[in-house]
């Protein structure tokens, strides 16, 4: 089990994140704009460096829901390696069989 300090402050950076995702996609197309003056694309990059650190996406770290193990995750089950395995061989993922030979 990770430290409830670690997949906390993970949850505030994914909430930060939904929270300036409109603004930052704003200044960051402003910035990308050719038809738009040097000056204002350089305005734009200056506002969008004032924005929290940790309401940018890449900040976000993928955590299992179960354990918050930072590695080795599933994404489309949101869980890790270990936790699927184990929820796997109790038989509480369907259509999902521990493999033998």
């Amino acid at each position: 089990m990770a430290k409830k300090s670690a997949i906390e402050k993970n949850r505030k950076r994914a909430r930060m994140a939904k929270k300036y995702a409109n603004r930052r996609a704003r200044l960051k197309a402003l910035t990308r704009d050719e038809s738009v003056s040097p000056e204002e694309r350089f305005n734009a990059h200056l506002r969008l460096a004032e924005l929290p650190r940790n309401s940018a996406p890449s900040r976000f770290r993928l955590r299992c829901e179960l354990t918050g193990r930072p590695r080795g995750n599933y994404r489309k089950f949101k869980i890790s390696r270990v936790a699927l395995r184990d929820l796997a061989s109790i038989g509480h993922i369907p259509g999902m069989v521990k493999s033998s030979w």
